[in-house]
Parts: C-alpha cells; sequence; structure tokens
C-alpha cells in the first residue's frame, strides 16, 4: 500500500504546476472575452469562420484566442492525466486526475453550446462557474503533488465542537457562491449597477431594487461577509497551528489575496470597470478560492496525521507468550 504522503515522482509535479499556471492564463483570457464583448465574435464552433486560424483581429482575436488556449489547457489536462496515471502511486489522485480531465471537456463542451446558442445567461454562468471548479482541480493536484506534501505537520488535534477544517470548507464554499454571483453580475451587465462604493447609491441600503441592482448588491456584502469569515478561519489556524510553517503560510496568502481582492472590487467601480482591472479582480477571486480550497485541503490532511498520532500512541503492545515449560 502507498504511503499517503510518499515523495511524487518530479514529472507529476511539474506537469501539475504547469497546468495549474496555464489555467490562470486561461481565466484571464476568459475575461477578457466577456469585458469586450466578443463572445460572438466567432459564431461558429468548434472552427472560427470555417477555419482553425482566422484573422486575429478586432474581437476575433479574444474569442479565438480563448478558444486556443482553452485547447491548449486540454490537451495539457489530459497528458497531466497519462503522466499521473503512470507515475503516481496514490489511487485517489489518480482519480482526481481523471475528473480533472473530464472537467475539462466538459467545460468545451459548455464553451461550444454558449456560442452555438448564441450567449444564453444560463449557460454562461455555468461555463464560468465549471471554470472555476476546474482551476480548484487543478490547484488541489498541484497541492498534492508537491513537496509541501511530503513533509509530516505532526499538528495538534483539534477537538473544539466546530474543527476549523470544517470553517474551511465553509469558506470555500461561501468564495465559490461569490464567485458565482460575480459570474452572474457580469452577464447581466450589473458591474456598475451601484456606481458609488462603499455606500450604495449614498445610503447603506438601495432604495429601489431591480434584479441588477439586487446581484450588485449581494455580491458587495458577500465579500464583507467572506473577509469576516477568512479573518476567523485564518485566526484560528494561527492559534492553532502555530508551529506548523505550511498552514502558516498557506492561511497568511489567503488572508492577502482577500484584502487585494477587496481593494481591486473598490477600484473597480471608483474608476468605472476598466477592462485590465476587471479583469485582474476576476483572476484575483480564482486565486481567493483555490487559496482556501488549498488551505483548507491541508487542514484535513493535519487532521488525519494527528487522528493518526493519537491511534498509534493509544494502539496496545502486544504481550509475548511464554512457552510453559
Amino acid at each position: 500500500m502507498s504511503r499517503p504522503n510518499a515523495p511524487t515522482h518530479p514529472w507529476v509535479s511539474r506537469i501539475t504546476a504547469l497546468t495549474a499556471f496555464c489555467t490562470v492564463i486561461l481565466l484571464a483570457a476568459g475575461a477578457l472575452v466577456t469585458g469586450t464583448g466578443s463572445g460572438l465574435a466567432v459564431p461558429d464552433w468548434p472552427l472560427s469562420f470555417g477555419q482553425f486560424f482566422p484573422p486575429m483581429v478586432g474581437g476575433v482575436l479574444y474569442e479565438h484566442g480563448h478558444r486556443l488556449i482553452a485547447g491548449f489547457v486540454a490537451l495539457l489536462t489530459l497528458i497531466q492525466c497519462i503522466v499521473v496515471w503512470k507515475l503516481e502511486q496514490r489511487p485517489w489522485v489518480k482519480k482526481l486526475a481523471v475528473f480533472a480531465a473530464c472537467l475539462v471537456l466538459f467545460q468545451a463542451l459548455l464553451g461550444g453550446l454558449t456560442v452555438l446558442f448564441l450567449l444564453p445567461k444560463a449557460v454562461s454562468i455555468a461555463h464560468a462557474s465549471i471554470a472555476q471548479t476546474y482551476f480548484c482541480t487543478a490547484v488541489v493536484l498541484m497541492t498534492v503533488t508537491s513537496d509541501f506534501w511530503t513533509v509530516s505537520l505532526a499538528a495538534p488535534r483539534d477537538v473544539s465542537k466546530f474543527p476549523v477544517r470544517w470553517l474551511g470548507v465553509s469558506v470555500v464554499a461561501g468564495f465559490f457562491i461569490q464567485l458565482l454571483l460575480g459570474a452572474t453580475m457580469r452577464h447581466f451587465g450589473a458591474g456598475l449597477a451601484i456606481p458609488d462604493f462603499p455606500l450604495s447609491f449614498g445610503r447603506w441600503m438601495p432604495a429601489d431594487w431591480t434584479f441588477p441592482v439586487a446581484i450588485h448588491y449581494a455580491h458587495r456584502m458577500g465579500a464583507f461577509v467572506m473577509v469576516g469569515l477568512v479573518a476567523a478561519l485564518v485566526a484560528r489556524v494561527y492559534r492553532l497551528y502555530w508551529r506548523q510553517f505550511t498552514l502558516m503560510l498557506y492561511a497568511g496568502a489567503l488572508m492577502g489575496v482577500v484584502w487585494v481582492q477587496v481593494m481591486l472590487g473598490a477600484m473597480v467601480i471608483w474608476l468605472r470597470r476598466p477592462l485590465p482591472l476587471t479583469t485582474i479582480h476576476l483572476v484575483v477571486g480564482a486565486f481567493c478560492l483555490a487559496s482556501s480550497v488549498a488551505l483548507t485541503v491541508q487542514l484535513f490532511r493535519a487532521a488525519r496525521e494527528a487522528r493518526d498520532g493519537a491511534a498509534e500512541q493509544v494502539a496496545p503492545v502486544a504481550t509475548p507468550v511464554l512457552p510453559v515449560v
């Protein structure tokens, strides 16, 4: 049986890191397509105007460029699946790589349907949500095949009524809801439905409610909730695992990207949604979700190691049986 923290083959860690990095580029390319309104710059799929390489001008540059990057990431994910299946020892990591491959193929299908059905909002929002899910899967694969995963945490056991790892799960769920609200807001053109910040039309709550205003306000209030949840999670991680460098590093990174994201959100409104800033805001939002996923995975590993260590300490020692003379 393979050990849970067995060293990973170098090529496995390299391919998972490369796939996660390329996925960040793909997310940025997708944000540029939405931000420039280029979703239907190419009306057919999978070809573009019946060609593999159409003239890269105007919106075609963004839309077809996004397709090319998506195709490269899909190919890379399939290669990753083969490499992991051949060289990785842990069965659950192999299954996760297969899941990532299935997810990227499903995402490609959603992208095609988005074009063929002329950007239906439900399909477009689902496309954005699956993209974030795939990115989280890529980050988990990168995390569990990295050198950090081979270092034993030797962490104390969390015996609280609501363990910190489940608070991590709550943060992950909160970030996913936030990204879903952001995708809905983006595809309904509600990015400036409330034009001021931190107030809303000069008030704490808008006086007149429309769907764009409601979805924008929900996304804004969700950001404040997530800052509180992340602060609570990081505080508990620091208090419980203050001697564990790996967990402290992951928690600090999460807190950092959350504050950057809040500042970017405010600047997007104050500067009236400049395209570069809006794109960075989406990518950093993906980093917030992925960072919370990576930290939560490590917290579950810490809990498992603490549980296994406690079981070893209380295991009865077998008493040798002496022969009767």
